[in-house]
């Protein structure tokens, strides 16, 4: 199991999940995740003022699981939007929605129709850690407050959270494939 092989899988993912978009049951079991993923991120926990742990993106890979990237991507973006209204935490800085849009974007990529297993789930947590919250994220604070691109806190956060984020997202979705319906 690679990256690679996810990543060249895409095309075919995409136009696979683009029929999602047209599926009310899609867009209900969507919007029903999203919800959760917003109320999930209501409890976050700050570290700093530009930092703090939150687990409202496992609702996010449970909706990329079973209606795919397109709709998990599309679903990010107005979940990040909804947190922002319901708890602003700073000025409201649009390109935390790609950050949303991208993560649906993978988890659907890794997830969708396909068995979830733990190396699986590493590999997308991995990429989500290492694109999404080391770099695009630095960068949007960077960009937002003139923090430093890179800092110590925020790499040993991730490296600290990241076997939790997978043991967490991996139990999910081992539980969703359970019960939620297959597509």
């Amino acid at each position: 199991m690679n990256a690679l092989r996810e990543i060249k899988q895409l095309p075919e993912t995409l136009k696979t999940s683009a029929k999602e978009l047209k599926n009310v049951k899609s867009l209900c079991g969507t919007a029903m995740l999203t919800a959760l993923n917003v109320i999930a991120g209501m409890f976050s926990i700050p570290l700093t003022p530009t930092l703090k742990i939150g687990f409202s993106s496992v609702f996010a890979g449970l909706s990329g699981m079973v209606y795919g990237p397109l709709l998990t991507g599309f679903a990010g973006i107005i979940a990040d939007n909804l947190k922002y209204i319901l708890r602003p935490d700073g000025p409201y800085f649009p390109f935390f929605g790609i950050n949303e849009f991208l993560t649906g974007m993978i988890y659907g990529a890794f997830f969708y129709k396909k068995k979830i297993t733990l190396p699986r789930v590493i590999a997308a947590r991995a990429c989500i850690t290492v694109l999404i919250n080391l770099i695009l994220t630095s960068l949007w604070l960077n960009i937002m407050y003139q923090s430093p691109l890179f800092t110590m806190v925020r790499l040993v956060k991730n490296i600290v959270l990241f076997p939790v984020d997978v043991a967490v997202l991996y139990f999910l979705l081992k539980a969703g494939e359970k019960i939620l319906p297959k597509q």
